[in-house]
């Protein structure tokens, strides 16, 4: 068994590129030209795909979004937020410190959610 997050994309290569960049993998192509994925580090695969015209499915932030974690500190963080940013990611807020480390709010290419955490190792 394998876990996946399901992500609808307008442009599922570019959006599995951005993806597959913060965290030093490789898109790979998927089950057909409208399906890309991205195999995220200890944690199974982002699955992304364009949906179907006749079920299109609208830009939106909801209460779900991707998050990425890595080990470090500040200065780790911000480095990855100016990766994103490069990348076409845009910052949602500042980051900040909390108890279980430091994040920061962003929205990917396409506008969804994406939660940047480094925590101690």
């Amino acid at each position: 068994m394998a876990a996946a997050l399901v992500l609808a994309a307008d442009d599922p290569p570019s959006l599995a590129g951005f993806y597959a960049a913060l965290v030093g993998a490789e898109p790979h192509p998927g089950l057909s030209d409208r399906h890309w994925r991205v195999a995220l580090p200890q944690a199974g695969w982002l699955e992304l795909y364009r949906p179907s015209r006749s079920r299109p499915l609208v830009r939106q932030r909801g209460r779900l979004a991707v998050c990425l974690r890595r080990c470090g500190g500040l200065p780790e963080l911000q480095a990855w937020i100016a990766e994103a940013v490069s990348l076409g990611a845009a910052l949602l807020e500042p980051p900040r410190s909390e108890p279980f480390g430091s994040e920061a709010w962003l929205l990917d290419p396409e506008g969804n959610g994406l939660l940047l955490l480094v925590s101690a190792p």
